[in-house]
């Protein structure tokens, strides 16, 4: 079996040798040699360039007939969970969706990441006492980062 520290000291040469923010998501490598690498980029998005060159830079040090493999290397997706801090700093003023444990669900533009809290606005309708007509009222929820389960970015067609 390729060791994992083998894997990821090609992915952290490449990723240093290209000097665009690149870091690592997840790289997984399976009793069959079949190896997953997920980039992101710390800001902008990952280009097939970069998925590319860190996938032959693998390729090109590893033997083949020593040890047969299956390489896949692709960016973050964005349908995905985030997985690392970064993907939260990341998207700090894009709307989120977040699932705690017990599977209450918010939804809302992430103000502020650090790693024990994250926070999200959002408005809402109210109707505010005194007053005829609901109106919008800006709620702040904080959220331990221990209670989150998972958070997704929500991608909008507008």
């Amino acid at each position: 079996m390729i060791s994992k520290e083998r894997i990821s000291a090609l992915i952290d040469e490449r990723i240093q040798e290209l000097q665009k923010d690149l870091y690592v998501v997840e790289m997984t490598v399976s009793a069959s040699n079949v190896i997953r690498v997920e980039l992101d980029r710390v800001e902008g998005y990952v280009a097939v360039e970069d998925c590319m060159s860190v996938s032959r830079n693998i390729e090109h040090n590893l033997d083949r007939e020593a040890e047969d493999f299956e390489l896949h290397v692709s960016s973050a997706g964005l349908d995905k969970p985030f997985r690392h801090e970064n993907q939260y700093r990341k998207n700090i003023g894009k709307r989120v969706k977040v699932k705690l444990h017990d599977s209450t669900k918010h939804e809302g533009e992430l103000i502020a990441y650090d790693s024990n809290e994250l926070k999200l606005s959002d408005k809402v309708k109210k109707k505010i006492e005194g007053r005829k007509k609901k109106e919008w009222v800006e709620l702040i929820h904080t959220l331990e980062m221990k209670d989150v389960k998972e958070t997704k970015i929500v991608i909008s067609f507008k």
